[in-house]
């Protein structure tokens, strides 16, 4: 069937990809900030502050003074609190400015769950949808839902026993699931603009170049979150080097594996040096789309020179918050950046 056929099987008068494509970038938006919001929260040590998922009633935050010392009695009761802030003379007054983040943070989910799923049913009930993308919506709908499962997975790893964080794996993969689900908003959303302005239902391909690039991000994004999970931003506060070379001294003595996924120093160092892998692959990209697409070009030769720029900056200011939120929120533009290259490429095959 050619893709002329495809379309013709729905009702072209109620077919409309440029507000669908215009409906996900909104969306996709929305996540980016999602991705930021919980930079902060991670950043600020806000994510152990709710101990309970409630996914309607707590959308609503306490209200009265009897709410707020209820809240602050559960979140006592955590390793976090016993074994760091509550030491470090943590009050009701902090402990409501990390209250706000976290629940910030989970009501900004709720948000896009809505915003992702109400417009859906209503472009479904009006026979809106071009033939073949129901499947891809409910599968980022599904995606959607799952980060939220996996957001409490992760907050449960910090609540046991004498967990004071979370499991850096859970971390990294709320993050990057929530990095994924972007880059499959952007890429539709791509897809629909392309049927709107040519008429032809022929999504982009996934080429081998693009999925080179992908895997070599993917491996930085993971370090990355690892990084963050681990407190391993504060390992080392010059750049380039670590304590005074350019290896620094690692703990071996659990073996490699173990060094490799939970030594805060080593996994700061291949993240600060995988970087310029991603920044060769990213490179080759650019040029690569830069004759049919030059401003995807210029937006991948953006986003990751910035994105090194505050990965630099971060580290020499021993992690300053709002550098690493941005360095965080820049992660995410360079995701984007990169799906929008990946699918120039695609068009071009």
């Amino acid at each position: 069937m050619s893709p002329h056929d495809i379309q013709a099987a729905e009702p072209a008068s109620t077919i409309r990809p440029l507000a669908l494509a215009r409906w996900l970038f909104v969306v996709a938006a929305m996540v980016t900030l999602m991705v930021m919001v919980g930079g902060i929260t991670r950043l600020t040590e806000s994510g152990l502050s709710i101990t309970q998922w409630n996914p309607v009633s707590g959308a609503i935050p306490p209200l009265s003074e009897a709410d707020w010392q209820a809240e602050f009695a559960l979140y006592q009761q955590t390793g976090e609190y016993q074994n760091v802030s509550g030491p470090a003379g943590m009050d009701l007054e902090a402990f409501k400015f990390i209250f706000f983040w976290e629940w910030f943070h989970r009501l900004l989910g709720r948000l896009i769950g809505l915003a992702f799923a109400v417009p859906l049913a209503w472009f479904w009930v009006k026979q809106a949808i071009p033939a073949g993308y129901k499947p891809r919506l409910l599968a980022l709908l599904a995606l959607g839902g799952m980060q939220g499962a996996f957001g409490w997975f992760m907050v449960r790893s910090g609540l046991g026993g004498e967990m004071t964080d979370v499991s850096h794996f859970w971390l990294s993969i709320h993050l990057l699931t929530a990095l994924f689900t972007l880059s499959g908003l952007v890429w539709t959303a791509l897809d629909l603009r392309q049927l709107a302005a040519r008429g032809e239902n022929a999504p982009a391909r996934l080429t081998g170049l693009a999925v080179i690039v992908a895997v070599v991000l993917f491996v930085q994004l993971l370090l990355g979150a690892w990084v963050a999970g681990l407190n391993a931003g504060l390992a080392s506060d010059t750049w380039p080097l670590m304590q005074g070379r350019l290896v620094p001294e690692a703990d071996w003595s659990r073996g490699a594996f173990w060094t490799f996924t939970h030594d805060p120093f080593f996994i700061h160092f291949l993240h600060r040096w995988w970087a310029w892998v991603a920044v060769a692959a990213l490179i080759v990209m650019a040029r690569k789309v830069r004759a049919a697409r030059r401003q995807a070009s210029i937006a991948i030769h953006s986003a990751f020179g910035i994105q090194i720029i505050l990965g630099i900056a971060t580290v020499l200011t021993g992690v300053d918050l709002w550098l690493a939120v941005a360095h965080q929120l820049v992660g995410a533009l360079l995701v984007a950046a990169t799906a929008w290259g990946a699918h120039v490429l695609g068009r071009k095959a």
